[in-house]
């Protein structure tokens, strides 16, 4: 039965993942640490990386502290947490940078509608090229308007 609750708890944090997301990506990214995330809106941006991958660090930090708690002095309910954390992590890798913004090109010729609608909807959101008047905020979650395109 604990497994069980473990499985739960590794898929409900996955879920609110896209939530804290969505308001960090609004509230954060383009509020007070736009410095951070602005070369992330700039076209072209000449580097391999930018600076807008810190916070890929800023997000592993709470996944990273979750797994040590989680398995001293022994395994518990904290390591579940980090766990929903870090699959949520590798989704947004793969989405992100990978399908969105081909920074890898494993995913370039996809069909998938589902995965077309999120990176129109990306998309969408980069045409705006300053911090303010900013939408799709999301990642795995983008309004539905965004699929019903590819639908036909």
């Amino acid at each position: 039965m604990q497994i069980v609750l473990y499985i739960v708890i590794t898929l409900a944090t996955f879920v609110i993942m896209e939530v804290i997301t969505w308001l960090t990506h609004k509230y954060v990214m383009h509020g007070f640490l736009w410095y951070l995330h602005e070369d992330h809106h700039q076209p072209k941006y000449p580097h391999i990386f930018e600076k807008n991958d810190a916070f890929f660090v800023i997000f592993a930090l709470p996944s990273i502290a979750l797994f040590y708690f989680g398995v001293h002095p022994q395994l518990n309910v904290l390591f579940f947490f980090g766990l929903g954390i870090l699959l949520y992590g590798i989704a947004y890798f793969l989405i992100h940078d990978v399908l969105i913004h081909q920074r890898f090109k494993w995913f370039k010729n996809t069909k998938n509608k589902y995965l077309l609608g999120l990176r129109k909807a990306h998309k969408v959101h980069h045409k705006h090229l300053g911090k303010e008047q900013g939408e799709c905020f999301g990642m795995l979650y983008v309004p539905k308007k965004y699929h019903q395109q590819y639908q036909k």
